[in-house]
């Protein structure tokens, strides 16, 4: 089978509700075969599971998981909320603020976008919407700051992406380190522009706290600001692997969790259940990205298309523009980790190629799918904080993202133009 119509095929499945897994490893098989044969296509599928299932780097991701589930458990996220606060109240559009910066501190050692929108919304927009935040900003901040868990360290995306390009993945983790800062400063001018426009000026500005309450407001923080710095710093000086750095994350966060008492039996069960669950669903979409990857390779769909861009091989900036117009297309029908493992598989070698940096274009990949959480029609974060909102409509949530994605759009630019922004802390290791 072409690869045109693989592709076409999987386009088909997915937008007809197939699963994400079962999609990829359906096409991934049967396009195989129709290159190799039956028999060929069903060895190498069993290869790539039963080698995939016992690499010992996968382990990073069930152990991240535990990580992230167990701070979520310990309740962390008021206490970042609180601190973030402390110390922007007096500021115009502080609140707003302290959602973008307590979201990246949250990132930090949880991982998902998704559970960082979720659980910062149930804690912030109640009290931006007691101080008469317009609704678009209250929502955007907590959407556009939630996007920051695929990027800030540890990012399951990442993990996958390691994988499927046999990347380092704690060099990728060091990568997305400055990138993500620079996302949460975008996302507080972004704010600053909101509450200098219509409604926003209209926002209180409360009394500046004396230096002592703003530092002690710290110490509920403390913990989770140590357990990153532990397990980012022993991957940056080399005391251990990514792996290692997981299994670390995880005693931590375990730790965390009963120093702050929260480490009851019942939901310490589920919350080990639900990383039970959540790791088989994501082993089974990487098997399946595995599988379509083979598919691609054996149907030379990478040559083919890097033949397609050989105009613009002189002029690299214009080949990765174009991918970058690659995933705002598709970022307008397809889920972000949907629109990861169908792109990766696909672009990483004629990226790799034309001389660019697999670990900048992990990055790279990151950003671009950061920007397809907060874009209409399929802006996930926005579709959780309608669920949670219920009453602020959808149209609403994407007028107050508009300058989260100027800032985006930014940050990507500055990334193609400095690519040391990713590539500077690991070069450090």
């Amino acid at each position: 089978m072409d690869w045109p119509y693989g592709i076409l095929l999987l386009l088909i499945l997915m937008l007809t509700g197939v699963p994400l897994a079962a999609s990829m490893l359906l096409v991934g098989t049967i396009g195989t075969a129709t290159l190799i044969g039956v028999e060929p296509s069903l060895s190498l599928l069993g290869q790539t599971v039963f080698d995939n299932s016992r690499n010992y780097s996968l382990s990073v991701l069930p152990l991240f998981l535990v990580m992230g589930n167990f701070v979520v458990q310990s309740g962390i996220a008021h206490e970042l909320y609180d601190a973030a606060y402390a110390w922007l109240r007096h500021r115009r559009g502080g609140l707003a603020m302290a959602t973008v910066v307590a979201c990246g501190g949250f990132s930090s050692v949880c991982g998902s976008s998704l559970a960082t929108a979720a659980t910062m919304s149930r804690i912030a927009l109640p009290s931006m919407r007691r101080f008469g935040y317009p609704d678009g900003l209250a929502t955007a901040s907590v959407a556009a700051g939630g996007t920051l868990g695929i990027l800030i360290p540890p990012s399951v995306i990442l993990v996958f992406y390691g994988i499927m390009t046999q990347q380092d993945i704690g060099k990728l983790f060091l990568a997305g380190i400055l990138p993500g800062l620079l996302g949460v400063l975008g996302y507080m001018v972004a704010v600053r522009f909101s509450v200098s426009v219509g409604k926003g000026r209209e926002i209180p500005v409360e009394p500046k706290l004396p230096l002592r309450e703003r530092l002690a407001a710290l110490r509920g923080v403390a913990g989770a600001m140590l357990l990153f710095a532990f397990v980012m710093g022993g991957i940056y000086f080399g005391v251990f692997t990514a792996t290692e750095a997981a299994g670390m994350g995880a005693a931590g966060a375990i730790l965390l969790t009963a120093v702050r008492g929260r480490l009851q039996l019942r939901r310490t069960i589920e919350t080990l259940a639900e990383t039970a669950k959540l790791t088989a669903i994501m082993f089974f979409i990487l098997f399946g990205a595995l599988t379509f990857s083979n598919y691609v390779n054996l149907s030379g769909m990478a040559s083919d298309i890097r033949e397609a861009l050989g105009p613009l091989a002189d002029t690299p900036v214009l080949m990765i523009l174009a991918i970058m117009a690659v995933y705002l297309l598709l970022g307008s029908v397809l889920e972000s980790l949907s629109m990861v493992l169908l792109t990766v598989p696909i672009l990483y070698p004629v990226v790799a190629a034309s001389g660019f940096d697999l670990i900048w274009f992990g990055i790279f990949v990151v950003v671009a799918t950061e920007i397809s959480y907060i874009t209409p029609p399929v802006g996930m974060n926005a579709f959780v904080l309608r669920s949670v909102t219920k009453t602020v409509p959808l149209s609403t949530i994407f007028r107050g993202l508009m300058p989260f994605v100027v800032m985006d759009f930014l940050r990507i630019g500055a990334l193609i133009a400095f690519p040391g922004l990713a590539l500077l802390l690991p070069l450090g290791t």
